[in-house]
């Protein structure tokens, strides 16, 4: 449940504070979770053609169960919150693909039809644990596109390399692999990848035998060396975003402890008052 963080320490007004409190409650986001992955398994079972001869309607009715209670779940939030609901990007992802599963089921909207399976996505919005991951990915992204950046720049140049030194052999692997610059940078990501690494380096070092101090020094700067900085990145990212709910919990229980402190300045006060009434 992601609440707006203006309305964190607010009490709604009437039955907005009411549906507030049905669609925040612990127990009802965990019959939602368990919706969410009950749902994506009939989604699953719809893809196979016996059983959906056999039952497929029930497993439509159902279908449209779910995303009735999805779709009364988002009329509460949206009661509830108002346009505020619209102020969190995980509640606008929600709002989005509840969205898609009400498109019609005509041919002209098949695709969007199939998208339906996203709603195991929502997933990621109603447990934080997988919302801080995605966070911290979101995070990271500045620093994995320059590590991006930096593989392409390996991948370029070790393929313009590779079709001058090998791609000039007519032996038809070879030209295969390293015959054009497309060819090349293709074979470069399967070597970064380790992906039948040898089937390439096999037939070069026919003709090549020396070709291995071209290949490893290859995959030891693109794989054990830049991807895994990937990791590094990530983990780093985790931490902040870990550092940031760690200093969002700390100032919410400092918010409550203010106003406790203040309302237990007003009881103190009226009791004040009417210990001095009755002297």
């Amino acid at each position: 449940m992601v609440r707006p963080s203006n309305l964190e320490n607010e009490i709604l007004a009437g039955k907005r504070q009411a549906c507030a409190r049905i669609v925040e409650d612990s127990r009802f986001v965990k019959f939602i979770t368990g919706l969410i992955i009950i749902n994506a398994v009939n989604l699953g079972l719809e893809t196979n053609t016996q059983i959906m001869s056999a039952y497929g309607g029930f497993l439509h009715s159902f279908d449209i169960l779910v995303i009735s209670i999805f779709v009364l779940e988002l009329a509460l939030k949206i009661y509830a919150y108002r346009w505020d609901f619209f102020k969190v990007g995980w509640n606008i992802f929600d709002f989005i693909i509840v969205a898609v599963s009400l498109v019609p089921h005509s041919a002209g909207f098949a695709i969007l039809r199939s998208l339906r399976i996203f709603r195991l996505f929502r997933l990621i919005t109603v447990v934080p644990q997988m919302r801080s991951v995605i966070g911290a990915l979101f995070h990271a992204i500045p620093g994995m596109a320059s590590i991006i950046c930096i593989l392409l720049v390996f991948l370029y140049v070790f393929a313009v390399l590779a079709v001058q030194i090998f791609g000039q052999h007519h032996d038809p692997v070879l030209q295969q692999y390293f015959g054009s610059i497309s060819n090349s940078m293709y074979t470069m990501f399967q070597l970064m990848t380790l992906e039948d690494w040898p089937d390439i380096a096999n037939p070069t070092m026919k003709y090549f035998p020396w070709a291995w101090t071209f290949f490893i020094p290859f995959i030891i700067i693109t794989t054990f060396a830049v991807l895994n900085l990937f990791i590094g990145i990530m983990v780093d990212a985790l931490h902040i975003v870990k550092e940031q709910d760690t200093k969002k919990v700390e100032t919410d229980l400092l918010d409550e402890i203010r106003i406790l402190n203040r309302k237990l300045d007003v009881v103190q006060k009226d009791i004040a008052e009417i210990q001095e009434q009755y002297r």
